[in-house]
């Protein structure tokens, strides 16, 4: 990861937090359920998502060699009516506090990482953190009715990442079902239609093979293309939005879709 695109990542974490504290700022509350988050409220999504911020600081901070404890943003019960003037100081903190960590410690700081073939811990993180709030945001803006934005170079990130996060081998060891997907002729073509042009926002996911790989293949045809606004895309991949949404046009096998879509998911 080069120098420019970490500092980004740095940069997004504050960002996108700082757009999510905007739309508490002025709640009456936080008891909002969030339906992409079953059993979850909008306060619980806000301490998991700060939790996780401060665990992955923490990771990196200390280098360490295992994944330190992360029950306080996994049990979620304790939250269930949180003060949105509380959460708001606490969230920024937490995200200042890990860009300024990530920052110091540069992309190629080592630690424990869960997917090792996706870079030092620090690189890692730094997107993975980054694109982790982004979607939480989403989550909280839908739950709230809030009209979610992305811009395209967040959007084009976020996507290429969850298809990376899929395709890496620990992933099927850790979720079998995924090796369901394989068979022959089942390609997926996602291509967003309100790009600007070069920008590679056309991806191809090939489960044809012994793994689930993917490209950007934009003269490649598939089994089923997806086509619509970019960040719609990248809401129906993570599950957020229906495929069959207004703007989402599907041609093709939409069976392969819903199935690949029954088996991959986002916490």
């Amino acid at each position: 990861m080069n120098a420019s695109t970490y500092d980004r990542h740095c940069s997004e974490i504050v960002a996108q937090t700082d757009l999510l504290r905007s739309l508490i700022r002025d709640a009456h509350h936080l008891r909002t359920p969030v339906p992409s988050c079953p059993g979850w409220n909008v306060g619980q999504l806000l301490r998991h998502l700060g939790g996780a911020h401060r665990w992955a600081e923490e990771v990196v901070r200390t280098g360490a060699e295992a994944p330190p404890p992360d029950g306080h943003f996994r049990d979620l019960s304790p939250y269930a009516d949180e003060n949105p003037a509380v959460l708001d100081g606490w969230l920024g903190e937490g995200a200042a506090l890990l860009a300024e960590t990530l920052r110091t410690a540069g992309p190629g700081a080592e630690a424990w990482v869960p997917l090792p073939r996706l870079g030092p811990a620090a690189a890692f993180f730094a997107r993975r953190m980054a694109n982790e709030t982004v979607i939480h945001r989403a989550d909280a803006f839908l739950a709230e009715d809030a009209r979610f934005t992305l811009g395209e170079e967040t959007a084009v990130d976020c996507f290429g990442e969850w298809l990376e996060l899929g395709s890496q081998p620990e992933m099927s060891d850790r979720h079998p079902e995924l090796r369901e997907l394989l068979g022959p002729g089942r390609t997926l073509r996602f291509k967003a239609t309100d790009t600007a042009p070069g920008t590679a926002a056309d991806w191809l996911v090939d489960l044809t093979g012994e793994a689930i790989t993917w490209r950007h293949a934009p003269r490649e045809e598939a089994a089923v293309t997806v086509r619509g606004p970019l960040t719609d895309l990248l809401l129906v991949a993570y599950r957020r939005l229906p495929a069959r949404s207004p703007g989402i046009g599907i041609d093709g096998d939409a069976e392969l879709l819903d199935f690949w879509l029954e088996r991959v998911s986002f916490g």
